[in-house]
């Protein structure tokens, strides 16, 4: 893939950008350079190949534990 110098981070962001229209990402930071990296992430342009490479990585990805505490889980499944 070629990222064109971008980071993880900006690529991350810009693979959750092309999901769908309605996917709108929220990342969050305390620094501003990280701030205008994460908006940098907007104008990259991902083609199919792209997409394609990065979702058949993230589907290799073996998720691990629980989202919350047992108790938060109770809270949150009301």
């Amino acid at each position: 893939m070629n990222t064109k110098g971008a980071s993880v981070g900006q690529v991350a962001l810009a693979w959750l950008l092309a999901q769908k229209p309605w996917v709108v990402p929220i990342p969050g930071t305390r620094r501003l350079e990280r701030r205008d990296e994460n908006l940098a992430a907007t104008g990259i342009e991902l083609i199919a190949d792209d997409v394609s490479e990065l979702d058949d990585a993230s589907a290799s990805v073996r998720v691990q534990g629980d989202r919350h505490p047992e108790a938060m889980q109770q809270v949150a499944d009301r």
